[in-house]
């Protein structure tokens, strides 16, 4: 089983490099917000304790979040492992995801993260927010903050995989094309399986 950790900074183009590498290497694209979203529409009890938390403007914990996670974990599928979007964001969630993944006698296979410098992003979240509708992207101020914040907490994550030889850096700039090829290169790179067998 081959599973990725999809990461890298606001407008990196993780949703969309996520989708691509799901389809090349058949794996189940797993985004948190996606995961959430669906399991409050489902009128789960994990969705049901997720939206009574965000209606009074608290934060989800990490515990609920690999609930929902682990859901999805034991569906039958046809895949040959998953991909994470968004999730981990911390230490202490790897080290969860690392806890779930031994239970199911699986384990992430690589850390991918897309480098982009902060001017581009500012310039992809600017133009995304032109057309996206979401107000965290129409001003440069609000959005250099958050790359900001996402730098101040990427190196310890960066770091544990890091340590488990796992953390791959990959140029982000260039066409969705390029980059996505350069995904793919580095997860037959990292894996043990050539590309066809991977999508057997």
């Amino acid at each position: 089983m081959i599973n990725l950790v999809l990461f890298g900074p606001p407008g990196a183009g993780k949703g969309t490099q996520a989708i691509l590498l799901a389809k090349t290497f058949n794996l189940v694209h797993l985004s948190t917000g996606d995961l959430l979203r669906h399991e409050i529409a489902e009128k789960t009890d994990l969705g049901r304790l997720a939206a009574e938390l965000i209606d009074k403007g608290e934060l989800v914990p990490d515990e609920v979040v690999i609930s929902m996670i682990e859901s999805r974990l034991k569906k039958p599928r046809s895949t040959v492992g998953f991909i994470f979007d968004g999730f981990p964001r911390t230490v202490a969630q790897a080290q969860a995801l690392d806890r779930l993944l031994t239970k199911h006698h699986s384990k992430v296979s690589v850390m991918l993260c897309l480098a982009v410098d902060k001017p581009e992003l500012i310039n992809r979240l600017l133009k995304r927010g032109l057309t996206s509708g979401r107000c965290d992207d129409l001003e440069a101020a609000t959005i250099e903050h958050r790359i900001d914040v996402y730098n101040e907490k990427t190196a310890p994550i960066i770091n544990y995989y890091e340590s488990q030889g796992k953390y791959y850096p990959i140029q982000g700039l260039g066409s969705i094309e390029e980059i996505s090829e350069n995904l793919k290169q580095a997860v037959m790179r990292m894996s043990s399986k050539p590309i066809s067998t991977l999508n057997q």
